[in-house]
């Protein structure tokens, strides 16, 4: 079968792919749609270390193939979109509705896939850039059938996290005022967290002119290039800034853009040896600074929440959705990406 794998220099598109049968408790998906995420093109350059060789991918959605023993809530033929987050369902943090915080979630890779005999590992316990792959039956969730596999698979990564750091972790509240940094896929998923959420003022600072048309389509009230400009437009601050480029100095102005009481999330994913720098003092104003994991989500409720949003109209995703390209196209798709001509590109098999 066709995927996209990476050997630590440069990722390449194969045809000979190899696939086991689920075990128990997990689902093998035949992937119909694959959105390219920022995140995989940051293993590529080395910002999110993994060990290689590496099917990619990890935005998907697709079609139930098979079902290991014990799997009971989605059955072949289902339309599912794919979730990152294999957690336990046992430990403390599972218990707690934590699942992004469960230390099994990320990180533990597996080698389901074989090529010539030698195993390649899963990225993000998911590897969505593969005809068919193999996820534990927490990771598949199921989504109507009417929904589009190409707008679905982006509710798996961008939508649950930037939505979700909205929603969940910055518990953003009506007539709060926020400033959105950074208009890329998950910048407009925050932008329309914010909107869903109502929020207002909406403040979107990218310095692309192009983007200021989507921006305000997801929900930006107000479009500026620069943080500066944003102080203008909030003189007092904002109640919440949200960083979404992964930037040091950017991460500084959202810390001084906040008003009192305010805070700054940040989903922007700098070098993992990066350090960034505040002004302790200006913190005793109750500011706060607040990390966010995959938009602190509960992807069995979140996906299904969003799903019914988006059949209300209310949530976007086939806006999202910029150009989709053949899984053959991947070098044409991640330069697009790279140069930011396009929102989400959307792999398809």
């Amino acid at each position: 079968m066709r995927g996209v794998i990476f050997d630590g220099t440069e990722p390449r598109v194969v045809d000979d792919l190899e696939i086991r049968a689920p075990g128990p408790g997990e689902v093998l998906v035949g992937v119909a749609a694959a959105g390219l995420c920022h995140s995989d093109l940051s293993v590529l350059d080395g910002t999110i270390p993994f060990p290689v060789p590496v099917v990619l991918g990890h935005e998907g959605a697709g079609t139930v193939v098979e079902v290991g023993a014990g799997v009971t809530h989605v059955a072949p033929g289902d339309h599912v979109a794919l979730t990152t987050i294999a957690n336990c369902g046992t430990c403390a943090d599972c218990g707690r509705g934590r699942p992004t915080m469960c230390r099994k979630a990320i990180g533990r890779p597996g080698k389901p896939f074989s090529r010539a005999g030698q195993p390649l590992y899963n990225f993000a316990s998911n590897s969505a850039f593969a005809e068919r792959t193999l996820v534990k039956a927490v990771q598949a969730v199921r989504i109507p059938e009417d929904i589009p596999l190409t707008s679905a698979a982006l509710i798996g990564c961008g939508v649950l996290t930037g939505v979700g750091a909205v929603l969940n972790r910055a518990r953003v509240d009506r007539g709060e005022s926020v400033v959105v940094i950074g208009t890329g896929g998950i910048g407009l998923n925050v932008l329309q967290g914010a909107r869903i959420a109502g929020a207002g003022p909406i403040v979107a600072v990218d310095s692309n002119p192009a983007k200021e048309a989507l921006a305000r389509q997801f929900g930006a009230t107000h479009f500026v290039a620069s943080t500066a400009a944003a102080r203008e437009t909030l003189p007092s601050g904002a109640d919440h800034a949200f960083e979404c480029v992964g930037s040091t100095r950017l991460i500084r102005e959202a810390v001084d853009l906040l008003d009192r009481h305010g805070q700054a999330v940040l989903l922007g994913v700098p070098p993992a040896d990066a350090e960034a720098s505040f002004l302790v003092s200006s913190m005793y104003l109750d500011k706060a600074i607040l990390g966010c994991r995959y938009g602190s989500a509960r992807p069995q409720r979140d996906i299904a929440l969003y799903a019914d949003l988006y059949r209300q109209g209310r949530l976007l995703l086939d806006e999202l959705v910029t150009q989709t390209y053949p899984v053959e196209d991947f070098p044409k798709a991640t330069d697009d990406a790279r140069a930011g001509r396009v929102a989400r590109a959307v792999l398809t098999f």
